[in-house]
């Protein structure tokens, strides 16, 4: 899932940890409401304990990571949001007994982490004090046994895509399979998510964040699940762009512009002498050029370069999980000489996907 600009904090086995600008107004929040009703010493309290459950969040997320590394699936990143971490796994396994074992991966740390708090605390588990955890009541290693207790519980309700829904998923799969299971799991979390929002109306405006975020999320991964179902069995040519307008390198940022203005593009692949792709200019990123460079600036100066290729038979599901998995305006297609013969967006194949769903297109033998 693309979560726009996030900040790289350090990579664990080839996992990226970032962090959402975001998460910085929670903070900020957090030490502002604390601030006013107990002064700075409660304010800093504050953002110590949130940084230090966050921490809790990302280990939980490697809980995840690491059950999916025994299925062969990897994690280009995981991304710390102020409603808790989101692990970008490069597909979720696809048979029940796999995605349980992943989805509870999570929790479970969350369970052993909670109970070594409490062994440290000397307590137990009190569910008074989760309403409490604001009003830093306690040590912090007791509220940060409390509030991931607390997590433990809220991740196992069946709201997919929350942990509990995926779970739930799994098992629906068994008799309707995975995108009819998905399909209804997306709808029950999307249920629990309104009666969240609306139970989070009564003084809770975190509870209505983490509803739409679940909402939102329910139905991207119901639609996800549904386009990759209807282009099984597609390659990448049955849905690469094959006649565009393309830049050299010694092109300028006038030159885009006038391509711009007399086609319908909002990419243009800058090719090398051989057909090669070197890079690709977009529309936002011509204009921000012009802006702060001017009309006579080189495209090789402010093109996106690391843009991923594929082959001609490349499995079409493959392209678009790279393409939301980069981050990415395109993924070139290459012949076997490596020069560039079409390339995919998220737009053409969400174009594929329509048709598909009307009925009207079929692979080419």
């Amino acid at each position: 899932m693309n979560f726009g600009t996030s900040i790289k904090l350090f990579t664990i086995s080839g996992t990226a940890v970032r962090l959402h600008p975001t998460f910085f107004l929670l903070l900020a929040w957090i030490a502002g409401v604390q601030w006013l009703e107990a002064g700075p010493a409660a304010a800093l309290s504050g953002v110590v304990f949130i940084v230090a459950l966050f921490v809790c969040v990302v280990l939980h997320e490697f809980g995840h990571i690491y059950a999916a590394k025994l299925y062969g699936i990897g994690t280009a990143d995981v991304t710390i949001l102020p409603i808790g971490g989101v692990a970008s796994l490069d597909r979720m396994p696809e048979k029940p007994g796999q995605e349980i074992v992943v989805a509870l991966a999570g929790p479970a740390v969350t369970l052993v982490l909670a109970v070594l708090f409490y062994l440290v605390a000397g307590t137990g588990f009190d569910p008074a004090q989760v309403g409490l955890l604001d009003q830093q009541q306690g040590s912090l290693v007791a509220r940060l046994a409390t509030a991931n207790m607390a997590l433990f519980v809220f991740n196992l309700i069946p709201a997919f895509p929350m942990d509990g829904g995926r779970v739930l998923r799994a098992l629906l799969a068994l008799p309707l399979g995975f995108t009819k299971a998905t399909r209804v799991a997306a709808m029950i979390g999307q249920g629990l998510a309104i009666a969240l929002g609306f139970a989070g109306l009564f003084g809770n405006p975190m509870l209505i964040l983490v509803a739409v975020f679940v909402f939102l999320a329910a139905a991207g991964e119901a639609g996800f699940v549904q386009a990759r179902d209807l282009t099984r069995g597609f390659l990448a040519s049955h849905a690469m762009i094959t006649s565009f307008e393309n830049l050299g390198p010694q092109s300028t940022a006038d030159d885009a512009a006038s391509l711009l203005l007399r086609t319908t593009q909002q990419e243009f692949p800058v090719l090398g002498p051989a057909g090669n792709l070197l890079g690709v200019v977009t529309r936002s990123g011509l204009i921000e050029a012009i802006r702060d460079k001017g009309r006579a600036a080189p495209v090789s100066g402010f093109m996106t370069t690391g843009i991923p290729l594929a082959g001609e038979r490349a499995d079409l599901g493959a392209v678009y999980q790279t393409l939301l998995r980069q981050r990415v305006p395109m993924v070139g297609i290459v012949d076997q000489g490596q020069r560039l013969v079409g390339y995919v967006t998220a737009e053409n194949f969400a174009e594929l996907v329509m048709i598909r769903g009307a009925g009207e297109a079929r692979p080419n033998p």
